[in-house]
């Protein structure tokens, strides 16, 4: 079993802090790789174009939209589940178009780091961003917060049932 650590009293799980790591490393590749393309949309814009993704200017600018908010989000641990699924569509779609062809090797322009970026993204979907993220920061600092005297027990509860499933969905 898994013990749990103390610092500045309060108790984490020695898991709260591994998705940290993931996020991060998810988050800096995304946000490189769409900001990439933001700068240079002209450029992105011919090379969709060239692998037939028409048209090329529009996809590359969704794209790297996508890919920025996915890696600001993911760094952040906010939104993180919408961040993920960005970074599995546009992953699946740069294997489809670009990297198959060339196999899984890495050195040969082959899908391998691609996978490797949908392995962490389908991690987050899952795990949600973790304890120490933006959104676990929110949530605690919203259900601290007393709720105005003439919200009824039952009406309460009800909108903290519909936040908490909100802030699953959204994670």
């Amino acid at each position: 079993m898994l013990e749990t650590s103390r610092r500045d009293g309060v108790r984490a799980h020695p898991s709260a802090t591994g998705l940290l790591p993931a996020r991060a490393a998810l988050g800096s590749t995304m946000l490189y790789h769409g900001i990439q393309k933001l700068r240079d949309r002209d450029q992105a814009g011919s090379s969709f174009q060239s692998i037939g993704i028409s048209p090329g200017k529009p996809w590359a600018l969704a794209t790297a939209l996508a890919e920025t908010f996915a890696g600001a989000s993911a760094l952040l641990g906010v939104l993180t589940r919408p961040a993920a699924l960005a970074v599995l569509v546009t992953q699946s779609v740069a294997i489809a178009k670009v990297h198959r062809r060339n196999g899984f090797d890495i050195t040969k322009g082959g899908y391998e780091f691609n996978i490797a970026l949908m392995a962490v993204a389908a991690g987050l979907l899952l795990a949600g961003p973790g304890r120490l993220s933006l959104h676990d920061a929110l949530d605690r600092a919203l259900a601290n917060r007393p709720i105005a005297s003439m919200v009824a027990g039952r009406r309460r509860r009800r909108r903290t049932r519909l936040f908490r499933l909100v802030a699953a969905l959204l994670g």
